[in-house]
């Protein structure tokens, strides 16, 4: 195996997700019980689980999966997915697939760590950061400027994750022809489409838009469906997948059965779900703002197009790793801040922290916060 950083995300999560009594930096939306994704399920569906057999699985996933998530696309097949243990196995995968020594990658920032760290153990990677001085904008002649004669992956998140950003459709689909013209694999994580504020906003996605693109997507975000551990990849191009499917052969090779089984009852009540979510979202959103506009001193606050995640900035004088730091010690509400997303790429903002919108108690969370920033700092 490739040696690797520590996961800063992970290792922070480690030390408060379990023990902080407010986790308000959470990546997904509110999940369910099993008792309560069960009802969503057809008949065929609930037997299908209540007798399901615990032995292996296909590599390439449960047919009955890959079907309903080719539902989810407009031009997709149940062929053209693979499915994996999560969207991190996933993009592991494809990178030791796409990429090798003497290639060269593009990456946004700022990102999820591995969608950076991965690419970098296998080969030189060229950073275009989203610029928060214009809303997080995607400057595509930035990334005309980084493709070099060996690039081989352009790796973008939208909507992205920290700052909720969504770029214009016209901009996603003039990123994709840039790709194709070029012969380079664009690499979409796609994990919170569904969650758009404006759903008119909703972006395509890259499978439909290009039979070289990939599609990466899960359960865990849009969907509140973690502890599922499904996730897949989206590609019209059977050699590519079929690539995909024997290095799947040293990782995990085949998924947990229940867990097809149950995400596969998810997908096909994907609508109802999402409703739901978004709703939540919706509902928070307005404590949020609440919330921010009685500290303008403090924080400078903008709502995310998409997602369930947002990036403001500190404005105290004592920075966002001691803020945070405090805040998680004494009044026990868990943020990220800016370190975790630092990147070896490109300048990073370091006044920023991660804030999560899409969980229930959401203002019990935010008054402990306030009374925290109104007596105990």
């Amino acid at each position: 195996m490739t040696r690797l950083p520590d996961f800063r995300l992970e290792t922070y999560f480690s030390r408060w997700e379990f023990t902080a009594r407010h986790h308000l930096t959470a990546s997904d939306a509110q999940t369910m019980t099993l008792s309560e994704l069960l009802e969503l399920a057809d008949d065929s569906d609930r037997d299908a689980f209540e007798h399901l057999s615990l032995g292996y699985t296909e590599t390439f996933g449960d047919p009955g999966l890959r079907s309903a998530i080719a539902g989810t696309y407009d031009h997709i097949e149940p062929d053209d997915v693979i499915c994996f243990a999560g969207a991190e196995e996933a993009l592991y995968v494809a990178m030791n697939v796409l990429l090798d020594a003497g290639d060269h990658a593009i990456v946004v920032t700022p990102n999820y760590q591995s969608a950076e760290t991965v690419p970098l153990a296998l080969c030189e990677v060229t950073g275009v950061a989203l610029d928060p001085a214009r809303d997080w904008a995607l400057d595509l002649d930035a990334v005309v400027a980084a493709i070099r004669p060996n690039t081989r992956v352009v790796s973008v998140n939208f909507p992205h994750n920290p700052t909720g950003k969504v770029v214009d459709r016209a901009e996603f689909a003039a990123l994709v022809r840039l790709c194709d013209e070029r012969g380079i694999r664009l690499f979409s994580d796609e994990v919170y489409r569904g969650l758009e504020r404006d759903p008119a906003r909703t972006l395509p996605q890259a499978a439909d838009l290009s039979p070289r693109a990939l599609s990466l997507n899960v359960t865990s975000k849009s969907l509140g469906l973690p502890g599922l551990r499904i996730g897949w990849i989206a590609c019209r191009d059977r050699a590519l997948r079929s690539r995909l499917e024997r290095a799947k052969h040293y990782t995990t090779i085949c998924n947990s059965a229940p867990s097809e089984v149950l995400a596969r009852i998810a997908l096909k009540a994907r609508e109802t779900i999402l409703a739901r979510n978004r709703a939540l979202i919706t509902a928070n959103l307005t404590a949020f703002d609440a919330f921010f506009a009685e500290y303008p001193d403090d924080f400078e606050w903008r709502a995310p197009d998409g997602g369930c995640v947002a990036y403001p900035r500190y404005l105290g004088a004592d920075g966002v790793e001691a803020f945070c730091t405090r805040l998680v010690e004494e009044a026990g509400v868990l943020l990220l801040p800016a370190s975790i997303y630092r990147s070896d790429l490109t300048p990073t903002p370091t006044d920023r922290f991660r804030i999560g919108v899409g969980r229930d108690h959401a203002e019990a969370a935010l008054s402990a916060f306030s009374t925290w920033l109104r007596t105990g700092r």
